[in-house]
Formats: C-alpha cells, structure tokens, sequence
C-alpha cells in the first residue's frame, strides 16, 4: 500500500486519518473518510446501521485493516510502517506495543469467563506493559473503585450484571494507561436500565480529560458529553459539528431525515 503524506500532525492531535478506505470481499465500507481528533477531544460517532462506523473504530487500532490512506494514533501507524514511500505491515509484537496506547471497549464485553475480575484485568498490563503484580493489583482494585465495583475483585464474568461486565471492561482497558479510549455502543446489549451506570463511567473519563472516540446511539449522551457529533452513512463522514449545531440545524438532507426517525 503507498504512504501518504500529511501536514495535519502535530503535537496536539490524538487521531488523525486521511482518506481512510477499507472495503470487505471487494465491497467498500469506508470511502475516504477524513478525521481529525484533538488530544482531550471527546467524538461521537452516530449513524445508522452498516453505516461503517463500528469498521472505522476497529481500524484505529488495526483490528481491522486499513485498505487506503493514513491512519495516526498520537503521531504513529498503528499497524504499518513508511519505508520509500509505501507502508509496510509490523509484526505482531510491534503492532501490540502501539496497540496498548488504544483502550477499546467491545459491545459484547469480551471478558475472560474463567477469570476473575481482577485476573481479566491484570491480566495485559502484565504480559505488555510488564507490570509488576502487585503494581497492577493495587491499580486494578484503584479503577474497580472508580467505576463502582470495589469489592467484587473476586467475581467471575457470570456473576454480574451486564452493566457490571461493562464496567470491568472499561476498567480492564483503563488498566493499560491508553492514550485514548474507543467505545464501540458500549451499552447497546444492556437491558435499559443497567444503562446509565456505564454512561455514568465514561462522562466521569470525559470530564477527567481523557481523549474519547464514542460509536453510539445514544443521541442524549452524545449531546451531553461530546465536543463533537459525526454523522456516518454509507462509509462516509456526511457531516460533522458541536452537538448543539448538528442535533438542532443539520446541514444535509441526510442527517435531517436520520435525526428526525431517532430524535
């Protein structure tokens, strides 16, 4: 894949991507999607479904693999390095040191069922980062504070609530020290009422200054916490604006008709 070459980087972007393209079994998902995201900056991305929002996010973190364009996480590729002008895939190993800078947290939790709650947490700050144990455990039981579950170190997945689950995983991802945070519907397979608990957890990261990418459909959140709103459809950034702009005066006819079947 050829390089190209930006202008945009500086000290003060945590995101950039450039003319981002990725397609599945020769369909196009992403077509060319521009970005910038600040340092700091929380970004919702909204959007309807198959729309390749949840694509997008996976390939910040090469989960997915880019197709065309650039892709910069705190000044570097995640998954590729320039060599005379193309790009050129890392090794695992490398690909996981830079990936270590991304917390991502899943829709489906993806905790380790047959550890628990402190092991599923410990676990990678010890493996990558190579923390110390008892470094990690007095961090991990710091973060089971903060999100509300002290106490439950000892707990397997199975013993908590789907709220709970997330929760830990906000915490596992938090573990690692990210330079940035991805949420991918992070409450979407919650019963409704287990939802807030979690909303809850992530304006607290916002309001602490953590750098946040927020796949969501949750209009009220987004409107609440976000720096900016981006509209997605059809693999494109259709539209984009503080939220206050974008909920109340859509520019497109696109994100008008979107907003008025959720809103």
């Amino acid at each position: 894949m050829t390089a190209v070459t930006t202008s945009a980087e500086h000290a003060g972007v945590a995101v950039e991507c450039v003319g981002v393209q990725k397609a599945f079994d020769g369909t196009p998902v992403l077509k060319s999607v521009d970005l910038s995201v600040e340092h700091g900056q929380v970004l919702c991305v909204i959007g309807p479904s198959g729309s390749g929002k949840s694509t997008f996010l996976r390939c910040i973190n090469h989960l997915e693999r880019i197709d065309g364009g650039l892709l910069r996480v705190a000044g570097e590729m995640v998954g590729y390095r320039e060599h005379k002008g193309r790009l050129h895939e890392l090794r695992h190993h490398e690909i996981a040191r830079r990936r270590a800078d991304i917390g991502m947290v899943f829709q489906g939790f993806n905790l380790f069922p047959h550890m628990t709650v402190l092991e599923n947490i410990i676990e990678a700050p010890m493996s990558v980062r190579k923390v110390k144990r008892a470094e990690a455990v007095a961090d991990a039981r710091r973060l089971l504070e903060k999100v509300g579950l002290a106490g439950r170190e000892e707990a397997y997945p199975r013993m908590l609530s789907g709220g709970q689950q997330q929760r830990v995983a906000i915490a596992r991802a938090l573990a690692m020290r990210p330079k940035i945070m991805l949420f991918d519907e992070p409450t979407s397979a919650l019963d409704p009422e287990l939802v807030g608990e979690v909303l809850s957890v992530m304006k607290e990261l916002a309001a602490e200054g953590m750098t946040m990418i927020v796949v969501t459909h949750e209009l009220g959140f987004a409107r609440e916490v976000a720096d900016t709103v981006v509209f997605m459809d059809g693999g494109y950034i259709v539209e984009q604006g503080p939220p206050a702009e974008l909920f109340a005066s859509p520019r497109t006819d696109r994100c008008r008709d979107f907003l008025g079947k959720v809103l």
